[in-house]
């Protein structure tokens, strides 16, 4: 690289492994045992681990349709390229808007989830006395995360994976424990199949499928992955399997050491600890809260992580401030994506504090999830149309691709139908107008600039 040259981003750095990981950690696997379990046992109940073993299926065709534009568009754009190289420029910046929003508030949410696990260690210890105000914690997840995503990608992805893993490791050996004390693992009850509540299980699914939020993350750090267009395909598929499995071992297992009181854990804001507490290991309470803290960090991180890569290649090509593609010319990283993105969750955490963590964690968490499912929607119609352009569309592709559009039009179908109550009721209005405003944008820049959105047409970082 000549003195003259801008620096680029830190291209095959990360091994299959740490991307990988950087997929695992976004999703936040431990989250889900943690807190999000209690809407699909309150659905679902006894049923829940079957319906987390149906999303896990449903999510793999997902997963299926974005490895297949993973293979064939080895880029950071990764959204943006698969849709808008499909179905226009235009489409595809859209994609990128909705991405980073949804990245970026799943930041928000996670850190929001943070403050209360981390006031919760504390009440654990006999400590409630030395609880800091919220802003606290918010401050420092986003300047650690800040910190570690601006030094260097391979130590954030590094650094997300063995967070990630030692606190998987906290919540299996705990499981473990109540299981052994349980005294078997078969669940006559649970394994009925005949008595679960087939309708309860329909409609968990669509809050099943809302666990899994972030598992392709890793398609955004294509560029600085070694042999792309083969890992970035085995982290989707492998991370989708991966902590759909988790998911429902972990929901069967609760149910066990719960004696199948599914409204118990519905109706508990900490239901691990709950758990725990119906096992007489009351005392771990506080262990399963640090080791939330420590895949809540993870998460944040991951996000972050995947929204300055996607905010990073449209800065590159002057969507939204061409300041935002320079590079680090030493740790050669998006460092102004970076910067930018940590200070928007500290904003948006910030100012959603006087909510309340809980509300403000569910609010920002719906509002992610929208991004989320309106691109894997976008991803599952793109990846036939692909295919069939580089005339290797089969039949066993084309059922994937219907597979995924089904799976995802019914979630998000059932996110808005019926009408949540409020204030969730006025998330999906609020996402219509942020893609709207978007969508204006988009068009103002491209009519001032003719060209400027076909630039998504052309290879990204050559």
């Amino acid at each position: 690289m000549t003195a003259n040259t801008p620096p680029r981003l830190r291209h095959a750095s990360l091994s299959q492994v740490e991307i990988l990981g950087q997929s695992i950690a976004n999703v936040g696997p431990t989250l889900t045992p943690a807190i999000n379990i209690t809407v699909v046992a309150g659905l679902a109940g006894r049923g829940a681990w079957l319906a987390y073993l149906i999303a896990t299926i449903g999510m793999m065709f997902v997963a299926a349709n974005i490895a297949a534009l993973a293979r064939r568009h080895p880029q950071s754009g990764s959204y943006f390229l698969y849709i808008g190289r499909n179905f226009g420029p235009l489409a595809g910046a859209l994609a990128g808007w909705a991405m980073i929003a949804a990245y970026l508030f799943t930041a928000v949410a996670i850190t929001l989830a943070c403050t209360i696990f981390f006031g919760n260690v504390l009440t654990a210890l006999g400590l409630a006395a030395l609880v800091p105000p919220d802003w606290c914690p918010v401050i420092a997840v986003t300047a650690l995360v800040g910190w570690a995503g601006w030094r260097d990608v391979k130590l954030s992805s590094r650094l997300a994976l063995v967070l990630e893993a030692a606190s998987l490791a906290i919540i299996i050996a705990i499981i473990a424990v109540v299981a052994w004390r349980h005294g078997s693992l078969i669940d006559p009850r649970q394994l009925d199949i005949a008595a679960l509540p087939a309708g309860g299980i329909t409609s968990a699914l669509a809050f099943a499928v809302f666990s899994f939020v972030g598992f392709e993350s890793a398609a955004t750090l294509a560029r600085e992955t070694r042999d792309p267009a083969i890992a970035v395909p085995r982290a989707i598929m492998g991370s989708a399997i991966g902590v759909g499995l988790f998911f429902a071992a972990m929901a069967y297992l609760m149910l066990l050491g719960m004696d199948d009181d599914a409204g118990a854990i519905a109706a508990s804001g900490s239901p691990f600890a709950e758990m725990t507490l119906r096992a007489g290991l009351g005392w771990l309470s506080a262990v399963v809260y640090f080791a939330a803290i420590i895949s809540g960090f993870a998460c944040v991180l991951a996000s972050v992580n995947a929204a300055s890569r996607l905010l990073f290649s449209m800065g590159r090509y002057g969507f939204i401030g061409a300041g935002l593609g320079r590079v680090h010319a030493h740790h050669r990283t998006p460092h102004v994506a970076v910067a930018v993105a940590c200070g928007l969750v500290l904003v948006a955490s910030l100012a959603m504090l006087p909510l309340g963590a809980l509300l403000g964690f569910g609010l920002t968490g719906t509002f992610a999830t929208l991004g989320f499912l309106l691109v894997y929607l976008g991803v599952c119609l793109a990846a036939p149309v692909d295919l069939r352009h580089s005339g290797s569309l089969g039949t066993r592709q084309a059922l994937v691709a219907v597979a995924g559009i089904v799976l995802v039009a019914f979630v998000i179908i059932a996110s808005i139908w019926p009408v949540p109550a409020p204030p969730y009721d006025m998330l999906p209005w609020l996402f219509a107008a942020y893609m709207a405003v978007g969508a204006l944008w988009f068009g103002a820049l491209d009519s001032r600039r003719p060209g400027l959105l076909a630039a998504l047409e052309h290879d990204l970082e050559v």
